[in-house]
């Protein structure tokens, strides 16, 4: 699903160079739920540029379901971004439209033709409890119910995969809760699920509950990795390379 094979980010500024993300290496399979995790200036945010084509790698590809974003032809980026659905931390709500009418504006920009749209959006507003409000305006319902109705607009095209950048940011620790019991919800049904947050006390109550995936990153390095124990003793390594400014972690390159 979703690949990072020796990928580095690196944006020039005035005077000097500012490493984003220093030869990362993730792999994400179909049907996974993944925390990514990481205090700010970690690489989370040049991690999803990467994975919407916003930006590109310095070094190495990024692969979504098969395709080399590397090689991709900017015209059919938006080919690619209608394979996801994205949850925003600050919701992205059109204030004057209903909850029905931004559910339904998002699936119109992707031609989706109206008698789908009709029946789909009572669906993914029911996935989410807001079927008996979708007459409302965003200002009526409260930070938690307008974050679900920006899952039920990512949801609305049928993705099989949803990114959600900080999606309990605006909103206060219950709701916090509810909102990722709902992507667990969602990823029961096939789906693959990463939360982008910052939010460790959050984030480890969960992996604990549901047995998630959790990739920290720090550094703009993958500090560690549920999946792979090794993952944090070559960090470890690495960082002691920096400080000390010898190689000695070469032995941690070869273990799986």
């Amino acid at each position: 699903m979703i690949e990072f094979e020796h990928v580095s980010k690196t944006y020039e500024t005035h005077n000097d160079e500012n490493v984003a993300l220093d030869d990362i290496n993730i792999q994400i399979d179909d049907g996974e739920f993944v925390f990514i995790l990481g205090h700010s200036g970690a690489g989370k945010s040049t991690f999803l540029k990467l994975i919407q084509m916003e930006e590109k790698p310095t070094k190495g590809r990024v692969i979504i379901n098969g395709q080399d974003l590397t090689k991709m032809k900017r015209r059919k980026v938006p080919y690619l971004r209608r394979q996801m659905g994205v949850v925003f931390q600050d919701f992205r709500l059109i204030p004057t439209m209903t909850v029905y009418e931004n559910v339904a504006f998002a699936m119109r920009v992707t031609n989706i033709p109206t008698k789908k749209i009709k029946s789909r959006i009572p669906y993914v507003l029911s996935l989410v409890g807001l079927e008996d409000k979708m007459d409302r305006l965003p200002d009526e319902l409260s930070g938690g119910e307008q974050q679900r109705v920006a899952v039920a607009r990512a949801l609305a095209h049928g993705p099989k995969l949803i990114i959600a950048d900080e999606p309990t940011g605006n909103i206060d620790p219950e709701m916090s809760l509810d909102i990722m019991q709902l992507f667990e919800a969602i990823n029961k049904v096939n789906i693959t699920v990463v939360v982008v947050t910052h939010e460790h006390e959050l984030v480890h109550k969960l992996a604990r509950k549901y047995n998630n995936r959790v990739i920290e990153l720090a550094n703009g390095m993958v500090a560690s990795d549920t999946s792979h124990p090794e993952v944090a003793r070559r960090y470890a390594a690495r960082m002691a390379e920096r400080e000390n400014g010898y190689d000695d972690y070469e032995d941690y390159d070869d273990e799986e």
